[in-house]
């Protein structure tokens, strides 16, 4: 199992990424040390597309699962324990960055990296303005942030998907009109006849072809976090992918993909589909439309496996967790929030009384 330890060349202790000068500085002195920049040809390798049949056949050839791995800290010689996924942390000890392999059991490493562009101090400001967006918001949340807690930065497992599909569908197309008939309405205790508009469809039976070309669809490879929230981050600028270097991560938390290509792939694949069946129903077009059967054919499938930035924090609230997590390119936020429920009976009886008010202005015999 191979480590990584990064010392300054001036005063030995520890460098760590810094987001906001995309390079290495050290915790002692503030010595900084530009990352060594690949080579074009290892730089093509590893952010050029792979063969997706090649990647599921070696990806499901992977050994047993790993068991707890474990290195010394190349700074104070303690124990260094690596539990399921990670393979990137602190020495608990000396606060030494410590970056291994991903382990035996995957067999596809990571080929590229999207380095963090957001410190901790920045991600945080983005969840305090995401914060005061939120209605009925407890104010222990809101305390809790500004308390100024440790979020963790880590490095979360990605697979992205290329495909060209080909559907052939059949379906029906519906076209609405409106029909006038007659009604019996009763008025005053007397029946009298109304005319009114009836909307109607008429349905008329379709097939054909669509094609689409995919780029880049992202699907989390891990399951640390609630899907919901992994796959909400969405706003990644994958223009600036690194080849895969161990410098991204120091200082960072890292982790090994959980969720296996094929998986990820058959997710991919459900994505493509609802994009797939929006371009059937502009096909048919229409006022609204019916797909009864639909064949695809993927062709020209890669993958890329890669790691991308995330700051995440948790917080209780009575006795419940919740999460947050900030994409660490865009700054984009999502997350899990409470409500304070007095907040929200405060506001309904508000309304309420508001409500009343208006009724005494219109009418200030209603109450007597």
């Amino acid at each position: 199992m191979q480590d990584h330890r990064w010392p300054c060349d001036s005063c030995g202790a520890d460098l760590r990424f810094d987001p906001n000068q995309t390079l290495l500085i050290c915790d002692h002195c503030g010595q900084t040390q530009a990352l060594p920049k690949a080579a074009a040809p290892t730089r093509a390798r590893a952010l050029g597309e792979k063969d997706l049949a090649r990647g599921l056949a070696e990806d499901l050839s992977a050994p047993a699962p790993d068991q707890p791995r474990s290195t010394r800290c190349p700074n104070c010689g303690a124990v260094v324990v690596f539990q399921g996924a990670n393979h990137a942390r602190d020495c608990a000890f000396c606060d030494t960055p410590v970056v291994v392999d991903t382990g035996q059991q995957r067999r596809l490493k990571p080929q590229a990296v999207l380095p963090f562009a957001l410190t901790q101090a920045q991600a945080r400001a983005q969840v305090m303005r995401w914060l005061g967006s939120l209605w009925f918001a407890p104010n222990a949340l809101l305390q809790y942030t500004r308390a100024g807690r440790e979020m963790t930065g880590i490095y979360l497992p990605y697979w992205t998907f290329d495909a060209a599909t080909r559907s052939q569908y059949t379906g029906q197309r519906g076209d609405h009109y409106t029909e006038t008939r007659s009604v019996s309405v009763t008025v005053n205790g007397q029946s009298q006849q109304r005319q009114e508009s009836v909307q109607k469809t008429r349905w008329t039976t379709t097939s054909g072809r669509v094609s689409r070309r995919f780029d880049d669809v992202i699907v989390l490879g891990a399951t640390s976090l609630p899907p919901r929230l992994g796959a909400a981050l969405t706003t990644w600028d994958l223009t600036k992918l690194q080849p895969y270097s161990p410098d991204y991560l120091a200082g960072f938390q890292s982790e090994g993909y959980s969720v296996p290509l094929a998986e990820a792939n058959l997710t991919a694949h459900s994505v493509m589909a609802e994009l797939i069946a929006s371009d059937i129903r502009r096909d048919i077009g229409g006022d609204t439309q019916r797909i009864t059967s639909l064949n695809t054919e993927y062709t020209e499938e890669t993958f890329k496996h890669v790691l991308l930035p995330v700051w995440v924090a948790a917080y209780k609230y009575r006795g419940k967790t919740y999460r947050f997590v900030v994409n660490g390119d865009s700054g984009e936020v999502q997350g899990e929030r409470p409500y304070s429920w007095w907040k929200i009976g405060f506001a309904a009886l508000a309304l309420a009384t508001l409500a009343l008010c208006a009724l005494y202005l219109n009418d200030p015999t209603i109450f007597g």
